[in-house]
């Protein structure tokens, strides 16, 4: 059972970046996807939410308007398209699926916004 990453890398501000989080060994249908991120030195924020049929989404409010959460369940796969982006939003990336019995994550992305 795992939780794959992928889409990291740097860019330069106002750039974009398409996160990738590859489930394996469970269907991710029955369960919530969330993206976070840690910047360094800080803590772990929730940027993202999307419910198991896609049809609910949250995010952070420094995210709205410039990133989406996504997913397609018939590929096990749930996604973080990120436009328009700051240095403020460098972190390391992890993708999280729960249900009311199990929570995974992934091992992270890193994303650096820099010149």
């Amino acid at each position: 059972v795992q939780l794959v990453e992928s889409g990291g890398g740097l860019v330069q501000p106002g750039g974009s970046l398409r996160l990738s989080c590859a489930a394996s060994g469970f269907t991710l249908s029955t369960y919530v996807m969330t993206w976070y991120r840690q910047a360094p030195g800080k803590g772990r924020d929730l940027v993202a939410t999307i419910t198991p049929a896609g049809r609910y989404t949250n995010y952070l409010d420094s995210a709205k308007g410039r990133f989406t959460i996504s997913r397609d369940n018939a590929k096990n796969t749930a996604y973080l398209q990120m436009n328009s982006l700051k240095p403020d939003d460098t972190a390391v990336y992890y993708c999280n699926a729960y249900n009311s019995l199990y929570t995974y994550w992934g091992q992270g992305t890193e994303v650096t916004v820099s010149s």
